[in-house]
């Protein structure tokens, strides 16, 4: 890792596994150890990035087709590395990210069936080639993680599709995680606690921290 150069590190998993719980308690012990950090998220991060994600988990837009569906988190993925985490590794900071390239590949490659050779070529063109340092993938299974959104009132375009879809989602972050040097799986099953001593764990490991 390039001492000069900020770290980038993104939070990654099926719907319900605690993304947003976990990352705040991450940045907070990335902090207590002296590193400047930011905290962002995908579909969003941006002003352009926000209203895309609107569009997107819109429950009333079900007539989109996957292509649209591709296109779209890529433009706001192309606007959030030019804006706002480029910038911020080039100054020396850290960010953690709610979702990136692989949930791309996970939702629009492995479950809704588009091809992966364009989706990569896609995300190569979106991100210039940007790939996180440590991808952590929160594994959970779906019905557990359902039943979370339920208790949570969550129920966005993509959380209200079937458990099918859903099992494809895992299956493939489960795949991306075997291809990757840079992803480690950790286990979202436990408490908020547990689960963060997991992600500062595999994270000391990776990063060195």
């Amino acid at each position: 890792m390039n001492p000069e150069r900020g770290c980038f590190i993104v939070l990654e998993g099926v719907e319900g596994a605690g993304k947003t719980t976990q990352i705040p308690r991450l940045a907070a012990w990335i902090s207590s150890l002296g590193r400047t950090v930011i905290t962002t998220v995908e579909p969003g991060g941006t002003a352009i990035g926000r209203q895309i994600r609107a569009v997107l988990l819109d429950p009333a837009n079900t007539a989109m087709s996957a292509t649209t569906e591709l296109l779209l988190y890529n433009a706001a993925r192309a606007q959030h590395v030019s804006e706002v985490i480029l910038p911020a590794l080039e100054s020396g900071v850290f960010v953690v990210c709610d979702r990136y390239s692989d949930s791309t590949m996970a939702y629009q490659g492995y479950a809704r069936g588009l091809d992966r050779d364009m989706i990569g070529a896609l995300d190569g063109i979106s991100t210039g080639g940007l790939k996180p340092d440590l991808t952590i993938i929160l594994d959970l299974p779906v019905e557990a993680g359902r039943e979370r959104n339920v208790s949570a009132g969550k129920s966005d375009r993509l959380e209200l599709e079937s458990a099918a879809f859903h099992e494809r989602v895992r299956a493939g972050f489960h795949e991306l995680a075997a291809q990757s040097e840079h992803a480690v799986m950790v286990s979202a099953d436990g408490t908020p606690d547990e689960v963060h001593e997991r992600i500062k764990h595999a994270v000391s490991e990776r990063l060195c921290l």
